[in-house]
């Protein structure tokens, strides 16, 4: 099931599997959400972007190795407003800053699993979200971390 809601940053359209968000796309196509997770998903990233929610808490259930769902863990932990460093999370892990970059990029649910907060050792890095990295520093803008891009 899909549903796709209009934001800030471009239309996204949500995938649900199995009761949970299984990804999050810069695309329009879907229609409205039809079931209750989708719904959910639509309200928070709403409230969200209104500046009403700092935490999501619609299932997700990321997919990958083992190791793609621990870095997804580890961004999912960062607070709104916060960056940590590819290093910082690797050193976490016990694996290599390159290793946490490229499981960044696999993130297929941004957003709700904030990849954005993810900042390289010098700063500001790519972003494989709809905009690139423009789309990246309007969500950080956006949840008052800007100060971190000067």
């Amino acid at each position: 099931m899909q549903a796709s809601v209009e934001t800030p940053v471009g239309w996204l359209t949500l995938t649900e599997e199995d009761g949970a968000i299984t990804a999050v796309r810069w695309r329009q196509g879907a229609g409205a959400a039809s079931t209750p997770i989708l719904r959910q998903a639509v309200a928070e990233l709403e409230a969200y972007f209104a500046g009403d929610l700092t935490v999501f808490t619609v299932p997700l259930a990321p997919s990958g190795s083992t190791f793609q769902r621990a870095v997804c863990d580890a961004i999912s932990a960062i607070p709104y407003g916060y960056t940590r460093t590819y290093g910082e999370i690797a050193a976490d892990l016990g694996q290599s800053a390159q290793s946490v970059g490229q499981a960044c990029g696999g993130n297929q649910i941004p957003i709700l699993i904030p990849c954005h907060r993810v900042m390289g050792a010098k700063g500001l890095t790519g972003f494989s979200g709809g905009g690139g990295v423009e789309t990246k520093v309007a969500l950080l803008r956006h949840e008052g971390a800007a100060s971190l891009l000067i």
